[in-house]
């Protein structure tokens, strides 16, 4: 077990910005913000990105399916979601989505996250603490990624 402590600190998709404001009009569910992708590739993060620009699916056990994370509220303006995804094959993981899907290859990219390589063997996990906070007064929301 190695904790590598917060990887990231990132802003939130366009498309995740979108997804809050479908949710105030009750047409998606905010709460479905709560599965954990993870890729390999580095391409640095931007707003207007919608995957992961290298998703892993076949090394995933099971393959084809993100983490479903356990939610909580750790304070008042924080949501988090932490799930952990086991490997079934080597990855050689750089970037985590929190997504509104458990399937890979689809759904809401709310946040994604670049950082440096964590090497997984096949049967290897790994947790993805993923945590954003809101601000009021005006700061825009940011999200924050644990892995361990």
């Amino acid at each position: 077990w190695e904790d590598y402590g917060v990887v990231s600190y990132r802003v939130i998709t366009n498309n995740g910005v979108a997804h809050i404001v479908d949710a105030h009009q009750n047409t998606v569910e905010l709460e479905i913000l709560n599965y954990h992708g993870v890729g390999t590739t580095n391409t640095a993060e931007a707003a207007s990105d919608s995957a992961l620009a290298a998703e892993s699916t076949t090394n995933l056990n099971p393959d084809s399916t993100r983490a479903t994370g356990t939610q909580s509220e750790p304070s008042t303006n924080q949501y988090r979601s932490v799930g952990t995804l086991t490997a079934d094959g080597s990855i050689a993981a750089v970037e985590h989505g929190l997504f509104s899907q458990a399937a890979t290859g689809g759904g809401v990219l709310f946040d994604r996250s670049v950082f440096s390589t964590i090497n997984l063997a096949s049967g290897d996990s790994i947790q993805f603490t993923y945590t954003v906070t809101y601000t009021a007064g005006g700061g825009a929301p940011y999200g924050s990624l644990i892995c361990q």
